[in-house]
């Protein structure tokens, strides 16, 4: 049919095949589709599209083409961080997580589970005990969403409205969180000190009774550990909200647990156990607290619980208040709308928990702190290069300030990467008060040979 030649895929846009559905729906036009569209939500400019293709052929060849430009961190030396972290993944991580009843399960029953509810069981029991928490849910989408299902909990918990946000959060992130606690959620920002961290006073001034909980992070965003959890969450428990904690879970083999100090509710992203970065795809959150009532019935994702069956010592997995979640029998009554979610990820989180066991935990966060500290410290040898601008612990990842080089971080970036190298992540554009300022992420994968080849690079594109 005429008109297919050039819409092999879309045989609706031909002329002909229009006129002929339209005339069957009794309508002259597609605008008239649109009718009860208010107007104001239409576009009224002309789209700047490219010139279409003639046939399929050309369209693959345009697209690999344009995908053939992408390199990896195979091809180069990494040293991004900011939310998708390059760790080892222990080739037993992939096994498991690539076999079907893994890959191709979607929720699942209890009657076509094939391993998946004791797979997510341990998962859980294995990430609560990482967290010194004693529940853990099916995992969220990524950090973002965690932490702001945490701001939410915590305003259905304390029938609260507000929460506060230290100022140096990463502002993606922040950003998904207010979108999403948008109607029962106002954010509060909170100013951060020169170590990078909390301010205490400023905090004590925005307590109030209608705060619900403050949220850190612990490494923070820019990698700094927080020195005063215990405070802030005395200050917070003080006024009647609760401790809301973020983590990087790869960091507890080395830095104290986060109810140590007085959280309520911890989440986190999992990606940096045992999953690859796979293009910032590789994300999946996680939330965790106490085993009491008013903590469990607000979570909104599946919990899976152990309990015995009707045969004498045999036991079963399944899900724990289910009534509570979006999926439930009562679904207009769920806390909040959860879909499709990660649950791969947290059988993957679990495999890699289980593989490095407590005493590999420790011993992979010593190599992060290690590697990190000796990075830092050679940077800061170079001329006109200020290294951890904080002047605080840090771990993982660190600020770097190139503003006296008379360089922009773009420009850094460029001479490295022409040397194989990706840059820390160009800061000048989310924190400008910083200057020419990038986050550099150093884990167990650098050797000291990948640190030195970093630190004459830069020496050489700092010039």
């Amino acid at each position: 049919m005429k008109g297919f030649d050039n819409h092999p895929y879309i045989p609706n846009s031909a002329p002909e095949i229009q006129a002929e559905m339209l005339r069957e729906i009794g309508l002259a036009s597609l605008e008239e589709l649109h009718k009860n569209v208010p107007d104001a939500l239409k576009l009224k400019d002309t789209m700047k599209l490219p010139r279409a293709f003639g046939s399929e052929y050309e369209l693959r060849r345009h697209v690999e083409g344009l995908l053939g430009k992408n390199t990896d961190c195979k091809k180069n030396l990494n040293f991004l961080g900011a939310g998708c972290w390059q760790h080892y993944v222990p080739a037993l991580c992939d096994e498991v997580n690539s076999r079907g009843e893994f890959l191709t399960g979607y929720g699942g029953e209890p009657y076509n589970e094939l391993g998946r509810f004791q797979s997510l069981f341990e998962y859980a029991s294995m990430v609560a005990e990482l967290v010194d928490m004693e529940v853990v849910n099916v995992p969220t989408m990524d950090w973002a969403q965690a932490a702001a299902t945490t701001a939410r909990m915590a305003q259905r918990i304390t029938n609260r409205t507000e929460v506060i946000v230290p100022t140096l959060i990463d502002p993606e992130k922040f950003a998904v969180m207010e979108n999403y606690c948008r109607a029962s959620v106002r954010f509060v920002r909170v100013n951060c000190n020169g170590k990078g961290q909390i301010d205490l006073d400023d905090l004590k001034s925005k307590v109030n009774s209608n705060t619900a909980g403050v949220y850190f992070e612990n490494p923070g965003y820019l990698g700094v550990i927080e020195e005063h959890g215990q405070e802030i969450s005395d200050l917070i428990h003080a006024a009647g909200g609760l401790s809301l904690v973020g983590v990087d879970p790869i960091s507890l083999g080395v830095l104290a647990t986060p109810p140590s100090y007085g959280a309520d509710i911890v989440c986190g992203d999992l990606q940096p156990l045992g999953i690859h970065m796979n293009y910032g795809g590789g994300q999946s959150g996680f939330m965790a607290t106490r085993d009491e009532e008013k903590f469990v019935m607000e979570f909104p994702s599946r919990l899976f619980g152990i309990a015995p069956t009707s045969q004498p010592g045999e036991y079963g997995f399944g899900d724990v208040a289910y009534d509570r979640t979006s999926f439930g029998h009562h679904r207009e009554h769920g806390k909040e709308y959860v879909g499709t979610q990660s649950a791969l990820w947290g059988i993957t989180a679990g495999v890699y928990l289980a593989t490095m066991g407590p005493r590999g935990m420790e011993e992979v966060g010593e190599t992060i702190l290690y590697n990190a500290q000796y990075a830092a410290k050679k940077l800061a040898e170079l001329p006109n290069i200020r290294v951890n601008r904080f002047g605080s612990c840090f771990f993982k990842e660190f600020v770097v300030d190139f503003s006296e080089t008379g360089k922009t971080v773009a420009e850094i970036n460029r001479s490295l990467l022409a040397q194989g190298i990706f840059g820390g992540k160009d800061l000048s554009n989310e924190f400008p008060q910083f200057g020419q300022s990038a986050l550099y992420c150093v884990t167990e994968i650098h050797t000291q040979d990948d640190i030195e080849r970093l630190v004459s690079a830069v020496a050489q594109a700092a010039r």
